[in-house]
């Protein structure tokens, strides 16, 4: 079985938490394992993902920086998508090898847990990055007041977020519910698909 739904979803936001902390005074790290290693692997990819579109926001920055950057976000969205589609893949199997079977009549939820866990992971940087302009002492107290409630809001959503998906997990765990798992299928990074690469590549 899967661990119980709201200890998992615990060990997630922890991680979340914790890791965006540490990468920010230390290097990278996965030091998980099973599940909660493939979240940390999503988590990096959002992670990082954050810092580069900071980069492409930069008035100084110059054009042939912006477009390396720019690439460098497209390779980092393609391995966060193909990290939440690992995890749904996981838990796929997880419940599979447990004899988990859906009840007649389960539904799917809206979101996968792998979607789902995505958007926790992005609201802990949120949070993180948000708490650091609270704690600025080079501005004044309208920055700080602009800064709270949005921090407030971020908490609740993610504090309602990890609700659900704590449900969600239970429900995959009871069978009340069932996972599928559809590939993203993203055309842009495939040449054969993209327009703009195969006619740039039939013209050469």
């Amino acid at each position: 079985m899967l661990p119980p739904a709201r200890e998992f979803v615990e060990q997630i936001t922890h991680l979340h938490r914790d890791t965006v902390r540490r990468w920010h005074e230390e290097e990278i790290d996965n030091p998980y394992q099973g599940l909660l290693a493939l979240v940390c692997r999503q988590h990096q990819f959002n992670y990082l993902l954050w810092h580069e579109e900071d980069i492409a926001r930069s008035p100084t920055v110059s054009d042939s920086r912006i477009a390396e950057v720019k690439r460098t976000i497209d390779r980092y969205n393609q391995q966060r998508n193909d990290a939440i589609e690992c995890i749904d893949e996981a838990l796929i199997q997880t419940l599979a090898a447990n004899s988990v079977v859906p009840q007649v009549g389960a539904c799917l939820n809206t979101e996968t847990p792998g979607a789902a866990i995505d958007r926790l992971s992005i609201m802990a940087l949120r949070i993180y990055h948000l708490e650091e302009q609270a704690a600025r002492t080079d501005v004044d107290q309208s920055h700080r007041d602009k800064v709270a409630p949005r921090l407030d809001r971020c908490r609740a959503q993610l504090a309602d977020l990890a609700s659900s998906l704590g449900e969600l997990i239970a429900d995959l765990n009871s069978g009340s519910k069932r996972l599928k798992l559809y590939r993203q299928m993203k055309m842009y990074n495939d040449p054969t698909l993209n327009p703009y690469l195969y006619r740039a590549r039939r013209s050469a």
